[in-house]
Parts: C-alpha cells; sequence; structure tokens
C-alpha cells in the first residue's frame, strides 16, 4: 500500500537535520560517556511547584475534555501577558491554546495557506520550518540571510522573493543563531508584508532569553496586528518543554477557525496541563528569569573562552540558549566538523547545515548543560578546532 505523498516527502526527500543528535544518543544507549550540546532542552527540569499545581489540578478532575480553544482563565493570562509585555490590545478571544509551539506552527500555517501557496522563511532557520510547511500543504522557500549581516534579514532581499508569496515566516530571537532582530530588520519586515500582502508568523518561543537589546514584536507595528499571527510557548520561558502548551495570538476571525481546526485535530490541551501552565505564568516575571538564568552565565562563559583564542569565530547570540560558531578556518564544513567532533571528543554539537544554506561551516551549540561541564566542553570543541585549522596552515 502506498503512502501519501505528503507524508513521504515532509523532508523532501533529504535528511531531517537530525543525524549527529540520533548518533550521539545512540552512543549513550551503547553506555558510552556524551556531552550533548544539540537540542534546546533546559539541563535544570520543571519547576517542582507548577508540577504540584498540575498534579492538583488532575486529583480535582480536571481530566476530561477541556475547552479547545484553551481554558478561559488561561487565555486570559496569556492575553494579559502579551499586552503588558508588547502593549498592543490583546484580550481572550485573540488566543488559542496549542500542544506547544509546533503545533502552533502547523495550525498557523494552515490557517493561512492554501494548497500550493508559497510560504516564506528565513535561513537559518529550526530544523522542523520546511517539513512543516509541507505537512500544512504549502511551498516553503527559503530566503537566505548572511553571517556577515549578523543574519538580519535584508528588505531589499526579502521583497525579491515576496510577490507572489503567502506568508513569512520569522523568529527573534532566533534559533540557532541566537540573533535578536533590530528595530530597522522589523521594520523592513513589516514593510514588506504590507507592501505584498503578506501573513506574518512571528515565532516568539524565545521571547524572555534576552541577553542585548530589546524584544520586539512585528505585532506592535503599523497595519500588521491584523496579518501577524504570534506563536508563544511555555517550553522555554518555563522549563516545560515536555508539558506542551503553547498558543497562538492573532485577530479574532483567524482564532475563531483555528478552534475548528483544533476541533478535528488535537482537541484540545489536556485541562490540568493548562491549569499548571496557569500556575507558572501566575508566578511572574522572577520565575522566568530564574529559568533564563544560566544560559546568561554560560554565554559570558562562552564568549570569555572564544576571545582567548583565534580560529572559531561566534555570531553575538543576543538571545535564546544557543551560540553559532563560524569554524571555516578548520577546512570543514559543519557536518564534517560535528561528525569528526563526536567520534574523536564524543561532544554532540548541531551542524550548521541542519538549519539551512546560510549556516553552512557552522556549528550550534545548546548552551544546556551545567556551567562548568559546559566551559569543558566548550574548552574542548575550541582546542578540536585550533588543531584542524592550524593543520590547513
Amino acid at each position: 500500500m502506498q503512502l501519501s505523498k505528503r507524508i513521504t516527502t515532509l523532508n523532501a526527500g533529504g535528511s531531517d537535520g537530525w543525524g549527529v543528535f540520533y548518533r550521539a544518543r545512540q552512543m549513550k544507549e551503547e553506555g558510552r560517556a556524551v556531552t550533548e550540546l544539540t537540542i534546546g532542552e533546559h539541563d535544570v527540569r520543571t519547576d517542582t511547584a507548577i508540577l504540584d499545581a498540575m498534579h492538583q489540578s488532575a486529583l480535582s478532575g480536571h481530566t476530561g475534555y477541556a475547552s479547545v480553544p484553551g481554558v478561559a482563565r488561561l487565555r486570559e493570562a496569556v492575553a494579559k501577558r502579551v499586552q503588558s509585555r508588547t502593549g498592543v490590545e490583546t484580550s481572550a478571544r485573540n488566543v488559542i491554546i496549542t500542544a506547544g509551539g509546533q503545533a502552533a506552527l502547523f495550525a498557523s500555517h494552515f490557517a493561512v495557506c492554501n494548497p500550493g501557496d508559497r510560504a516564506l522563511f528565513l535561513d537559518p532557520y529550526y530544523t522542523t520550518y520546511p517539513g512543516t510547511i509541507r505537512s500544512a500543504g504549502a511551498d516553503p522557500v527559503a530566503v537566505q540571510t548572511r553571517p556577515e549581516d549578523g543574519f538580519q534579514p535584508k528588505p531589499n532581499t526579502l521583497a525579491k522573493a515576496a510577490p507572489g508569496a503567502r506568508s513569512l515566516l520569522i523568529n527573534s530571537p532566533n534559533n540557532p543563531t541566537g540573533v535578536v532582530y533590530s528595530q530597522s530588520t522589523m521594520d523592513g519586515v513589516a514593510e514588506v508584508c504590507r507592501q505584498n500582502d503578506l501573513w506574518l508568523i512571528s515565532d516568539e518561543v524565545y521571547d524572555t532569553q534576552v541577553w542585548t537589546g530589546t524584544h520586539l514584536t512585528p505585532r506592535a507595528l503599523e497595519g500588521m496586528k491584523e496579518r501577524t499571527l504570534v506563536i508563544g510557548s511555555m517550553s522555554k520561558s518555563h522549563a516545560m518543554t515536555g508539558s506542551r502548551v503553547g498558543w497562538i495570538i492573532g485577530p479574532v476571525e483567524a482564532i475563531d477557525h483555528l478552534t475548528d481546526l483544533a476541533t478535528n485535530t488535537t482537541y484540545g490541551v489536556p485541562g490540568f496541563i493548562q491549569d499548571a501552565a496557569y500556575f507558572a505564568l501566575a508566578q511572574g516575571a522572577p520565575l522566568e528569569d530564574e529559568v533564563a538564568a544560566p544560559f546568561r552565565r554560560r554565554r559570558a562563559l562562552g564568549a570569555e573562552l572564544i576571545k582567548a583564542q583565534n580560529h572559531v569565530r561566534m555570531i553575538p547570540p543576543d538571545g535564546a540558549m544557543y551560540m553559532m560558531l563560524d569554524i571555516r578556518a578548520t577546512g570543514l564544513g559543519g557536518t564534517e566538523f560535528a561528525y569528526k567532533l563526536l567520534d574523536e571528543r564524543s561532544i554532540a554539537v548541531m551542524p550548521g547545515e541542519s538549519f539551512g544554506n546560510s549556516a553552512a561551516g557552522h556549528i550550534r551549540v545548546a548552551m544546556t548543560v551545567e556551567d562548568t561541564a559546559f566551559a569543558d566542553a566548550l574548552a574542548s570543541v575550541l582546542d578540536f578546532a585550533g588543531q584542524l585549522a592550524e593543520q590547513q596552515r
């Protein structure tokens, strides 16, 4: 029996970008010690107080079907949080609760793209973006950014790709680069969207992890509120990755239709998980700052180590939990370097090529192990790269 083309072509016949990660996990299953600096998984797990709230909600009986667009008080809390942080008027009717940011990405593209529509996204990109767009029936089109521009998208490049497209997906703070888009970048993005009648899908799941600069939401810009869908999540801000709870912020009409989609797909998010998310949001900025603090520290540790050598350059990570390192001086591409590093130093990083052509010759290092272990692992990565670079001279 034949499977559908839609599901068999999600990766366009290529790799899903997770090969090094899978190899590292296999090595660990075989009993080898591997330092994993691959995925964005916090080394500190969900706060026990959040888990207690989840447990109590379940014991109290909130284990049946929950309201499909989300529990009312959680939608209201998300709306209040968004309005407070962005200054944009937001009500519960502008919010739908989703099964994490990934489900929100799929639903957003399903909502705004017809089958075969061109859906733009920026390269480098989070690995699931192209497959998510294909799964929604649209045609993913990567728009290149350049390391020499700090991976800030250029309006003229976007403008060339925009005619005939239906949507544009952006991500700031950015995974994998750690770049936070500037005011001028956001203004340029908004102008291209307005001129070309594009829907803008803004992935803002790292909005609590900003180290330099300011997080800007394009929904706050003139003429953008009614053409923007914002994706948020509890995964990164509250270390609730496994709980699978996120949201989409958008125009009321879009949210109403997204509720119809959820009715026919996920049928909502479990109520006891939503109650835990409500409790977590009620703790306010102190808890979010506590979750973000280790990555701020490790960013500083990494910057000092990189400053002390001459072979590896770092794209300044203004936000998120990653460092993007330029290893082209080694003479290797990111993929070859990452596999060689794993085999010879037992350290797993993500190749830049996993995130698109623009990141070729780079690696993404997740700052997701304890401070000393992170510093030791990064020092080993830099030493390894230095040895390879010296062999090129």
